[in-house]
């Protein structure tokens, strides 16, 4: 096994190049972040073991792991907001623990992302995602309003109230357009 890409069972977590927003709106790599994390709970108890249920269209094993100690690497990842749980793919197996870390606003949760698996799409081909609700996990329901998230915008390069409202909104970003929080964002266009 050593050496071998796996993706672990039933759980997402950020994209290498997915940036997401802290508690502030700052803007930090959460995907690296994840990593870094992950590589040092992998480091505290080895070996890594893992029990495989199928292959990705990459090639790639997907199992469950468990450290040396028996801890599980996907609980802990969604515990402590570094991973989410993929309920196409978990049935909703670390729906509690993301939960919790949702409540404690823990990792991914302390600010605003979009979920890895839309993110993906956001980013497949460079192609920002048209007619599609981008699943941002901001609690908004986001309309099929033919606006993208992806690139990120500044008011100079909105158009419309309507627009900017919609940023506002709907993606993790929209916030930093609202200067002085009264929550309307690109005053100048409304």
């Amino acid at each position: 096994m050593a050496g071998q890409r796996i993706r672990f069972n039933g759980i997402d977590a950020p994209e290498s190049r997915q940036h997401c927003d802290d508690a502030k709106g700052f803007d930090y790599p959460c995907g690296r972040r994840a990593a870094q994390a992950l590589d040092k709970f992998l480091a505290a108890s080895q070996p890594l073991h893992c029990s495989f249920v199928d292959r990705d269209r990459y090639g790639r094993l997907v199992g469950n792991c468990d450290r040396a100690d028996g801890r599980s690497v996907q609980r802990w990842l969604v515990e402590q907001g570094l991973a989410l749980d993929w309920p196409l793919y978990s049935h909703g197996a670390y729906a509690g623990q993301q939960a919790k870390a949702e409540a404690a606003k823990l990792g991914l949760w302390a600010g605003t992302f979009q979920a890895p698996w839309v993110w993906r799409l956001a980013h497949a081909d460079n192609r920002p995602l048209f007619n599609q609700p981008l699943g941002l996990i901001n609690r908004h329901q986001v309309a099929q309003s033919g606006y993208s998230c992806e690139p990120r915008r500044t008011c100079s390069q909105i158009s419309s109230c309507d627009e900017a409202s919609w940023y506002l909104a709907n993606c993790s970003w929209g916030r930093k357009l609202d200067r002085d929080k009264d929550g309307i964002a690109c005053e100048s266009q409304c």
